[in-house]
């Protein structure tokens, strides 16, 4: 049961998806910080409604907005860039490196008989059996050696 699972985990397919759901959900977040921190505030300043409230510094207007939350857009490119450095030197280069070391580890294995050889084979199995063929028939039967 165990050696089923290690094979499981131990093919490639498993250890790519693993990678690209984790990215995936860091790049999620870096998408998601600039759209609420760049996209959405220059539309509500561009559209005049009071939805930029609150950000920061002023536009247009007098009220306290602020445009370009650009340490939030930072902050998740950090964080992106975190998480990928942690699942490539805790998943990606091990698995690589054990993959490696099994390729390594694996002998050729036997060389392939040639085409003379199996015809060769061929032969010898068809002079056994007409030989055992003709002790099982009756006296009197013709045989061809």
């Amino acid at each position: 049961m165990l050696k089923g699972f290690k094979d499981f985990l131990m093919r490639g397919n498993v250890i790519d998806l693993a990678v690209a759901v984790v990215v995936g959900t860091a790049f999620t977040a870096i998408v998601t910080a600039f759209t609420n921190g760049v996209i959405k505030p220059l539309i509500n300043s561009i559209g005049g409604t009071e939805a930029a409230r609150g950000l920061g510094f002023n536009i247009l207007r007098g009220n306290d907005s602020t445009f370009l939350d650009l340490g939030g857009v930072i902050n998740a490119a950090i964080n992106f860039v975190i998480v990928a450095a942690v699942v490539y030197f805790l998943l990606v280069m091990p698995m690589n490196k054990l993959q490696e070391r099994r390729r390594r580890g694996q002998e050729p294995g036997p060389s392939e008989p040639t085409d003379i050889e199996l015809l060769t084979e061929i032969r010898d199995l068809l002079k056994s059996q007409a030989r055992t063929t003709t002790t099982d028939r009756p006296t009197g039967d013709r045989t061809i050696d």
